[in-house]
């Protein structure tokens, strides 16, 4: 098993939702973006939620608009073991530092777990501060959670309430 590294947070002051995936996949840390496999549908998904194309605009405008909507990203884990991409693959892990994050996001109204993996590690890191902010545990965007798009959609348009 190789040892898989995390992104640095896209995140501002005025970041009101933090969406928290688990591990970059493997096309992901090749092209060095969060949610670059093609069949992940988180660029589908958050466009959806603000209204925007994301997925039709290149990377860099991608993290802009996401900034300018006050949606941030990171990963709960900071590096772990893994071979492949899958969360349940995951051995060895160390958590990222959730809560010295948090406290830099004066604007932020809610954590949003992009996983079921996402949300175990991410809700232990949180402890008894995860009661500070809201928690949105979110049907994962990869294509390795088969449920349909719609309904993955429909547990998605919550972000939209803490935005505005």
């Amino acid at each position: 098993m190789t040892t898989k590294r995390c992104f640095p947070p896209v995140v501002d002051a005025h970041t009101r939702v933090l969406v928290l995936g688990s591990l970059p996949g493997e096309v992901s840390l090749a092209q060095s973006q969060y949610y670059a496999h093609k069949q992940n549908r988180f660029w589908h998904l958050m466009g959806d939620v603000l209204g925007v194309d994301l997925a039709g605009l290149d990377y860099d405008s991608r993290l802009a608009t996401l900034r300018r909507h006050r949606v941030g990203l990171w990963d709960v884990v900071a590096e772990a073991r893994r071979d492949g991409s899958l969360d349940s693959s995951i051995r060895d892990h160390q958590g990222n530092d959730l809560l010295g994050l948090i406290g830099t996001l004066p604007a932020l109204r809610a954590i949003a777990f992009n996983g079921g993996t996402a949300a175990r590690i991410g809700e232990k890191a949180l402890g008894e501060h995860g009661d500070r902010h809201a928690i949105l545990k979110l049907p994962s965007s990869s294509p390795a959670y088969t449920l349909a798009y719609a309904q993955k959609l429909i547990a998605w348009q919550a972000i939209r309430a803490w935005l505005d």
